[in-house]
């Protein structure tokens, strides 16, 4: 979706979780709209196309809503809020593709090697593509939170490990910074994302529990087959669990792989 004009850039950067408005031209950075618990609502990167254009790319399930919430917001903000379609195309083993001007590759640190995101231009002609359970396994291996399955509304940035890529501890206010800001400098999260691996080649099912002696203690959201490991997933887990502790799903035994 597109916001442009020229309170774009203040507007945006009330808005979001990270800063956007000091965003050189050409440039973009991951961000997040959160609601006032500081709850997810979209994931998203910040384009910037030009000093009062902004693209924001996200999941297309989030679009509508994200879309909603900044019009909801907007008030006498002296910008443009539409939806716009795009096609993307992800391109591993490189680290830009420039073209021509603005339009070059936006850098996608989602799956644990050298990436760029193409919108809406083809990619360079050696490139060969890639299945998507391979790329699912990357970005498990990678412990990148996904819309869906790690990002909803009962996971706080910190809990997914986002506050290093798409949170600025040092811009002005936007809808949950406060709650944000008191979990980063006076406590710890609850629980957080870990990679783990179990043997055999059946995958678990989303929101599979884990325990340890008999309890409770996380859930899996994402999963996939791995030629090393078996199955490797991606689970929240409380914090008080070691790293190195055996956890069971359903018989199964849950371990931490060797990576």
């Amino acid at each position: 979706m597109a916001v442009r004009g020229p309170d774009a850039a203040s507007y945006l950067n009330r808005m979001v979780s990270n800063e956007v408005e000091e965003l050189p031209v050409g440039d973009a950075c991951e961000a997040l709209l959160l609601t006032p618990k500081a709850r997810i609502v979209a994931p998203m990167v910040v384009w910037r196309r030009a000093p009062d254009d902004f693209l924001l790319l996200t999941e297309p399930e989030a679009g509508e809503r994200l879309a909603r919430e900044l019009l909801r917001a907007r008030f006498a903000a002296r910008c443009e809020i539409g939806l716009e379609e795009h096609r993307s195309t992800l391109v591993l083993g490189v680290t830009e593709h420039v073209t021509d001007g603005y339009e070059r590759g936006l850098p996608n640190a989602d799956y644990g090697v050298p990436a760029v995101e193409l919108v809406d231009r083809e990619p360079p002609a050696e490139a060969t593509p890639i299945a998507e359970e391979e790329l699912e396994r990357l970005r498990i291996l990678a412990r990148t939170p996904r819309l869906g399955r790690e990002l909803d509304d009962r996971v706080m940035p910190a809990e997914a490990g986002l506050q290093d890529r798409a949170i600025s501890f040092t811009k002005g206010c936007y809808p949950g910074q406060e709650p944000v800001a008191r979990l980063h400098y006076r406590g710890r999260p609850n629980r957080g994302l870990r990679v783990l691996a179990l043997e055999g080649g059946e995958l678990p099912v989303y929101d599979a529990e884990l325990t340890l002696d008999g309890k409770a203690v996380g859930r899996v959201t994402s999963a996939a087959t791995d030629p090393e490991h078996g199955v490797v997933v991606l689970a929240y887990v409380r914090r008080e669990v070691p790293d190195d502790a055996t956890l069971d799903l359903s018989g199964r035994p849950v371990r931490r792989p060797a990576l």
